[in-house]
């Protein structure tokens, strides 16, 4: 089992950041297919960012792509992602998620077995 902890989420004004941070705990060595998501009220959830421990390799939704950056700390086993340029349709519920999926298979569609609690992204305009 794993456990996930989402925080850093807040109020900003457009143009500010914030940087969400995820704790991960358990059987941690397991899943290193990791991602952020986001789900704002009315619509579906979005994959936002996704990236493999251990390999260089990220990828993100068109949507924040060059603006948020996803990064691990495997010392600390925290998953990060920082969020530059925000933009009133960033609000949303953010979450963090992990898999035990191999690297040809992590993707933002992949299926994520654990998940964690939310925090909250609002950007005012």
């Amino acid at each position: 089992q794993v456990q996930l902890v989402e925080s850093g989420g807040g109020s900003v004004q457009a143009g500010g950041s914030l940087r969400l941070s995820c704790a991960a705990s358990g059987s941690t060595y397991s899943t290193k297919c990791m991602a952020w998501f986001r789900q704002a009220p009315g619509k579906e959830r979005e994959g936002v960012a996704v990236s493999y421990t251990g390999v260089i390799w990220e990828a993100y939704a068109d949507s924040v792509r060059g603006r948020f950056t996803i990064s691990q700390d495997n010392t600390n086993n925290t998953l990060y992602l920082q969020m530059n340029s925000l933009k009133p349709e960033d609000t949303a519920m953010y979450y963090c998620a992990a898999d035990r999926s191999a690297f040809r298979s992590c993707a933002l569609r992949t299926t994520f077995s654990y998940w964690g609690p939310g925090t909250q992204v609002t950007v005012s305009s």
